[in-house]
């Protein structure tokens, strides 16, 4: 940051991150150019922008400015969004704080806000001026918080490589080793990014249990009692895609229960029914994947492998959310 000589720099935090991760960095800033945003994916729209946008004016920032993202997915897709808006774009930099943004919210570039209960329907792609990942801030979290960012570090090895997933599975979520899957999910994610860094192909595959998981989880975000994190609402979604994936011959039976078993040992079950799977139907229809009204998945061919653009009906979603409710 001294040697671009940037000429304001803001921070962006939600309560928590401020309270708990902001005297980690050790960084010294005017309080006026800290903006503090409440927590939850609920802040996640256009509002909470308008907000962040103004204070940005009101600080006079110019295009030479700079703006810290330090928090989760939330803050950093929110923040990086308004940065890349701001003035057709300023300078930003991730300071991920939750093992969910760690390995995977935080690398690639994608930035966005939620919009009329649809996951990141309005967003951009943007990389950052830099990511700076420490597992020093999962040590901040609540358990569910770490658990949450879990599914992410299962997708990945699901998807790229079935011999860490042999490995993770015969380990607790106490027992995991956050250092060394941080860097083997950053490094999945880094490779396909860049190979495919507008999701016009293989970044697809990163979408695993996101088509279904998405619409689970944008349909619990306004049932109180029933609101699930991200990764808990993606850990379902997985389910449900490997039992696609085996319907369609790409992944064994047995394969499929080790990867339910151990999803469901971790997340435990939410509890899904009939009528509320009416209604997630219809929202796996804004998928960002599909084309033509054709809804879309990425499903796996086989552990440690992944296809996408592979076309789901409702009739396999429908029976893939009952085989996770059995």
């Amino acid at each position: 940051m001294k040697e671009r000589k940037f000429s304001k720099i803001v921070l962006l935090a939600d309560e928590n991150t401020y309270k708990y991760c902001f005297p980690i960095l050790g960084l010294s800033l005017p309080e006026e150019q800290i903006i503090v945003i409440k927590s939850g994916e609920e802040q996640k729209n256009l509002r909470t922008c308008e907000y962040i946008w103004d204070k940005l004016t009101n600080l006079r920032l110019d295009r030479k400015a700079l703006l810290i993202n330090l928090g989760g997915g939330v803050i950093g897709d929110m923040g990086g969004f308004c940065a890349a808006t701001y003035k057709r774009g300023i300078s930003f930099v991730q300071v991920p704080t939750t093992l969910l943004a760690q390995v995977d919210a935080s690398v690639g570039g994608k930035l966005g806000i939620d919009f009329h209960l649809f996951k990141n329907h309005i967003g951009v792609f943007r990389i950052p001026d830099a990511v700076l990942i420490d597992t020093i801030f999962l040590k901040t979290l609540p358990n569910n918080e770490l658990r949450s960012g879990f599914a992410e570090v299962i997708k990945h090895t699901l998807i790229a490589d079935k011999s860490k997933w042999d490995e993770i599975r015969q380990k607790s979520l106490a027992e995991q080793e956050w250092q060394n899957l941080v860097e083997h999910s950053v490094l999945i994610k880094k490779k396909v990014t860049e190979e495919d860094p507008e999701e016009k192909g293989l970044r697809k595959i990163l979408n695993f249990g996101h088509t279904i998981g998405h619409a689970i989880e944008s349909y619990f975000l306004n049932i109180p009692h029933k609101k699930l994190l991200h990764g808990e609402a993606i850990a379902i979604g997985m389910i449900c895609e490997a039992y696609i994936s085996m319907k369609n011959g790409f992944i064994s039976q047995q394969e499929l229960n080790k990867i339910k078993n151990y999803i469901i040992a971790i997340f435990g079950k939410t509890e899904i029914f009939e009528y509320d799977s009416e209604k997630i139907l219809p929202l796996t229809l804004q998928d960002k994947k599909n084309e033509q009204d054709e809804i879309l998945g990425s499903l796996l061919n086989p552990i440690g492998h992944s296809t996408y653009n592979h076309p789901l009906t409702f009739k396999d979603i429908m029976d893939s959310i009952r085989f996770y409710s059995l």
